[in-house]
């Protein structure tokens, strides 16, 4: 199972201050591994949850309905599940992995958003919080790092377990990378980071170095902490 998923990343910072972020996890690897190491007579327990996922765009707050887990009543918590929107993937009728697409989100909506990345109900990518006002983009390189998905595997996870798959997430991702798309030309760009660079007049792409997150011995030869990308 070792490096067998892939986390590509979308966010799209538009100009009334608004963002939208798609997170797609490449897991075709990894299932295929774990299919070969399941005994046949639990593959169908083990792998049914998964594949009652829709296959194409549901809102948490939908698919909580219908499964008769909506059990919040929080106003805040409810409006963010409806923008929050979770599908699977499939190749050839097998599962491929999964997509996570957060619509229109306002900075209001970070702030509740926050709470349930905290209890792990989402595994997004830590660069939503970086504050945008439909200009300028200010990036704080400490959400260069792999929080909420940590966050969803200790709330999924015993202390023990979790513990064991924490020291193995260097290892266990091929690869992890965010690209930063904007409606305006970039117009200027502060601060310098290794895993950050232009891509083209629009956006940026920020590929993670595992080795370097996990392993403090690890030095960068850029590494600000903070980015302030300015746009038209």
């Amino acid at each position: 199972m070792l490096q067998s998923c892939s986390v590509n990343s979308e966010i799209i910072y538009h100009t009334d201050k608004v963002i939208t972020s798609v997170t797609d996890v490449d897991t075709r690897e990894f299932i295929s591994e774990m299919m070969a190491m399941t005994p046949d007579s639990l593959k169908q327990q083990e792998f049914e949850q998964i594949d009652k996922l829709p296959t194409t765009w549901k809102s948490m707050y939908d698919l909580a309905k219908q499964e008769g887990t909506l059990k919040t009543k929080d106003p805040d918590t409810l409006k963010i599940m409806k923008k929050v929107f979770i599908k699977s993937n499939k190749e050839n009728n097998k599962l491929a992995g999964f997509s996570l697409k957060m619509e229109s989100f306002t900075t209001e909506d970070y702030q509740s958003v926050k709470s349930m990345t905290k209890e792990g109900r989402l595994a997004i990518d830590q660069n939503i919080y970086n504050h945008w006002d439909g200009k300028t983009l200010t990036i704080d390189t400490d959400n260069f790092n792999l929080g909420s998905i940590e966050a969803a595997i200790r709330a999924k996870t015993s202390k023990e377990e979790s513990e064991k798959m924490e020291g193995m997430m260097e290892m266990f991702f091929k690869n992890i990378g965010t690209t930063l798309k904007f409606e305006s030309k970039i117009k200027s760009i502060t601060g310098r980071h290794d895993w950050l660079k232009q891509v083209d007049d629009y956006s940026v792409r920020i590929e993670y170095d595992l080795k370097a997150i996990y392993d403090k011995d690890v030095k960068l030869k850029n590494a600000d902490k903070k980015i302030i990308i300015i746009t038209e």
